[in-house]
């Protein structure tokens, strides 16, 4: 079932835990992206089971402005920045010395920026994110205007909508999502550089083969010392839900926490 904790600045943030069968030492920690939360990013498309199912005590939190976190429409209580400290929040809630965290997309931006400032993080995976890290420190901003998306998601008539932005506005329905409030969340200030540099835990970058979102995936691979690249099929919506890329986090958590590469699963969820 959903707890709730507090934030730093009060606001209220939702979370839900899944206990494993206790052979891994460190949960696993999960942050979804934009528009969703961590019912349609991990629950539903069999994520949350998979890891389960190889073991893991699996936590996913609702990001502010999404699922059942407080949902202010000021952009200011806003920004990745933010989300990054509600994650350590998070970790302090729970007093855990040591997590592996994954991210999709806005979650993945959010998961760099916990793991380049909190030493509790001793492993990464980054997924729907690309070369839009280097070049600019989020999303891939020749592919997204957040402007656009955000006029996308408040518009009444869907003729108005432009063609980038309609996803996004299918995936808050599919949510029943508060589109002030992400409109909110694309309105807040980027985070700027994230420093690449001082990520030095074992990461896993995935990435969609036909997602433009995270286009050059393997530049992004190359500024993380160490790091791992794996592509799986389908676009930016589709990949985190195809079997393969569950499998793929399972194993590369198992391995991070045991130092045995093997598979932590038997078979796709």
């Amino acid at each position: 079932m959903p707890t709730t904790f507090t934030a730093p600045d009060g606001l209220p943030l939702s979370y839900t835990v899944w206990e494993g069968d206790g052979r891994y030492r460190r949960p696993v920690v999960l942050h979804h992206g934009f528009a969703a939360d961590a019912d349609v990013t991990w629950v539903r498309p069999g994520l949350v089971d998979t890891l389960v199912r190889a073991g893991f005590t699996v936590i996913a939190l609702d990001a502010r402005g999404h699922g059942a976190s407080g949902k202010p429409h000021d952009p200011a209580v806003y920004g990745e920045a933010v989300m990054a400290a509600d994650v350590s929040a998070l970790l302090d809630e729970l007093e855990l010395p040591e997590v592996c965290l994954a991210g999709y997309s806005m979650g993945a931006i959010v998961s760099l920026l916990v793991a380049s400032n909190d030493r509790r993080v001793r492993c990464l995976a980054v997924g729907g994110v690309g070369a839009g890290i280097v070049d600019f420190g989020g999303v891939d901003a020749r592919e997204l205007d957040r402007e656009q998306i955000a006029a996308g998601l408040l518009a009444q008539d869907r003729a108005d909508v432009l063609p980038a932005a309609r996803p996004f506005r299918r995936l808050a329905r599919r949510a029943g999502a508060d589109v002030e409030a992400l409109a909110a969340v694309l309105r807040a200030p980027s985070p700027g550089p994230i420093r690449l540099s001082a990520l030095s835990v074992p990461t896993l970058v995935l990435a969609g083969e036909s997602d433009q979102l995270a286009a050059e995936p393997e530049r992004l691979a190359a500024a993380i010392a160490g790091a791992r690249l794996v592509r799986v099929p389908g676009d930016h919506m589709a990949a985190v839900a195809h079997p393969a890329f569950a499998t793929a986090l399972a194993d590369f958590f198992a391995y991070s926490d045991t130092g045995e590469f093997r598979p932590a699963i038997s078979s796709p969820a």
